[in-house]
């Protein structure tokens, strides 16, 4: 059938297929909720390189990512060119919600983006701490390990938001919105990660080898680099029951960790479009805040270290 968004036809089909069967979420729910959201979401989308995950079957089935914008996209559905490893990637612009419905229609559930913004692909705007658990750590693990790098930050004078991953673990920001590089914000990042696996050593851990992730929380630095996306915040995750990467409050944060118990940090798509009517964009900073690394941040991430009360 043929629907009007924003001024613009566009075919949309299927809708009725059902793309999470164990909580019954259509693909006419998955494009309700991605048109619902747009306002909080396309400030975070709009302006960066999109790599698209698209299921076709839903996530019990096969996936695939899709840097290289469709070829059959409408003519008002726009491109940026970025240079990548193997050439010219021309990436999708999601900047409009007739956009963003039209993706939605190709089931592309997860909408993965850059950490800088399509005019300047060289100078992120935020740094990225990826947090990963490896069982039997978890969500709660991956909060505690969030307060420690919140409290690093704060002794650096600096400000960070936090959203889930909408899977497993949680990712905390540090926007900076200010001029900077790749290897100053992979340098930051990995000092940061290798300070806290020092200090400690039973909950964290900053190198990717999977013999040394069991029990402990990855943290993942290398998420920062030219060629690297993370999920964005407020997409569709490809789990059983349609969670969503969902931005929170510290408080909920400190809360999780003081009754020890995460389960309240994990929230689907009707969850998360009666947090931001009632909270707004809690996820706002990443995009408006204006922070500078210190100068710790080498681009030698082994020639720094931080020291933690």
């Amino acid at each position: 059938m043929e629907v009007v968004v924003e001024g613009r036809t566009l075919s949309v089909s299927n809708l009725d297929k059902v793309l999470y069967p164990a909580v019954a979420f259509t693909k006419a729910e998955v494009l309700d909720y991605y048109a619902r959201i747009a306002p909080a979401l396309l400030p975070h989308l709009g302006d960066r390189a999109v790599t698209l995950r698209r299921f076709p079957n839903g996530p019990a089935g096969k996936s695939f990512y899709e840097k290289n914008c469709p070829r059959h996209r409408p003519d008002w559905v726009g491109t940026t060119p970025v240079q990548g490893e193997d050439g010219v990637i021309e990436f999708c612009r999601i900047d409009s919600v007739a956009a963003l419905t039209w993706v939605a229609n190709l089931a592309a559930l997860e909408l993965h983006t850059s950490m800088a913004r399509v005019d300047d692909p060289d100078a992120p705007t935020m740094v990225v701490f990826d947090l990963d658990p490896g069982a039997p750590a978890a969500l709660l693990e991956c909060a505690e390990v969030a307060l420690l790098i919140r409290h690093v930050l704060e002794r650096l004078d600096l400000e960070c938001v936090v959203k889930t991953s909408g899977s497993k673990g949680l990712q905390l920001y540090l926007p900076l919105n200010t001029p900077t590089t790749y290897g100053r914000t992979a340098g930051f990042s990995r000092t940061v990660a290798q300070a806290l696996e020092s200090s400690e050593p039973r909950k964290v851990v900053s190198a990717q080898r999977k013999d040394l992730r069991k029990g402990k929380v990855l943290v993942d630095w290398s998420q920062n680099s030219r060629h690297k996306t993370t999920v964005c915040a407020y997409s569709l995750r490809a789990t059983e029951d349609a969670t969503v990467s969902t931005p929170l409050h510290w408080d909920e944060v400190e809360e999780a960790v003081e009754a020890g118990d995460a389960s309240g940090l994990r929230f689907r798509a009707p969850d998360v479009l009666d947090r931001v009517a009632d909270l707004g964009d809690l996820f706002a900073p990443a995009a408006t805040l204006e922070q500078r690394l210190p100068d710790l941040a080498f681009d030698d991430a082994k020639s720094t270290r931080i020291v933690r009360d």
